[in-house]
């Protein structure tokens, strides 16, 4: 491989040749003149080009919303949580969009989303960091249909939280109109003398749920009722969506 060596690099196919990025550098590759594929790589491929367009759907969704860098990985370590994920989007929950801090660097007790679909900050004791007098939240609450490639809603919210003072937690109520799957990332910043902090293990921001769209329900409403009495609450509660 060599190195790009021009004032304007690029991470494209240009003629014979591919630039791509690797931890902030970037470099060219020449391209293969013949490519053999079986079954196995051709499916591979198809995963990871998936994998890809799921990446970027979040990115371009949430990026131009948050106000911290990612770091340099981050943009395969995405492609690689939805590579594992497969057909289960809800997998890439507690992804760290900053790898060097997460939300739980601030908050020992975990968010959750409620069926309702409002976010509920327990009441706990935050954790005590020098010199950072405030944490400011922002939720990013995003419905993207994965099928059809759109995001049909969007919604933000914010708040402070002083650090120093008795946390009794606190709701928001999330209003994201559409279909589709609803995607929340949290984003927490130190607020030190009231600017953020520079330091990146200050700033946060996390895909903390992902809620997949409900399978509506066509039977009759006395099955639905006997239904739901005869299961038992490992069968009632998911895993990513907290009940009330």
């Amino acid at each position: 491989m060599a190195k790009q060596t021009s004032l304007f690099p690029f991470t494209r196919k240009l003629g014979n040749v591919i630039g791509y990025e690797r931890n902030g550098q970037y470099y060219l590759r020449s391209m293969p003149e013949f490519v053999r594929q079986n079954a196995a790589t051709r499916r591979a491929a198809q995963r990871f080009g998936i994998a890809s367009s799921k990446g970027a759907l979040i990115r371009h969704t949430f990026y131009p919303d948050l106000d911290i860098r990612c770091d340099s990985g981050h943009i395969n370590r995405l492609n690689k949580a939805f590579i594992a994920a497969g057909d289960n989007n809800t997998a890439i929950t507690g992804f760290r969009l900053n790898q060097h801090a997460g939300i739980d660097r601030f908050f020992s007790i975990a968010p959750r989303l409620f069926r309702n679909e409002t976010l509920h900050i327990p009441k706990q004791t935050l954790a005590y960091h020098k010199d950072i007098t405030a944490l400011e939240v922002k939720v990013i609450a995003a419905r993207i249909d994965f099928q059809t490639r759109e995001v049909t809603g969007i919604d933000t919210a914010m708040l402070t939280i002083d650090p120093r003072k008795p946390f009794e937690g606190t709701d928001i109520a999330l209003n994201v109109p559409g279909k589709g799957t609803l995607v929340i990332t949290l984003q927490v910043r130190g607020m030190h003398k009231d600017r953020p902090s520079s330091n990146r293990l200050y700033l946060a921001a996390d895909i903390i749920a992902v809620a997949t769209p409900r399978i509506p329900d066509n039977k009759p409403t006395y099955l639905r009722q006997e239904t739901v009495l005869n299961l038992t609450p490992a069968h009632t509660c998911q895993t990513i969506i907290q009940r009330e």
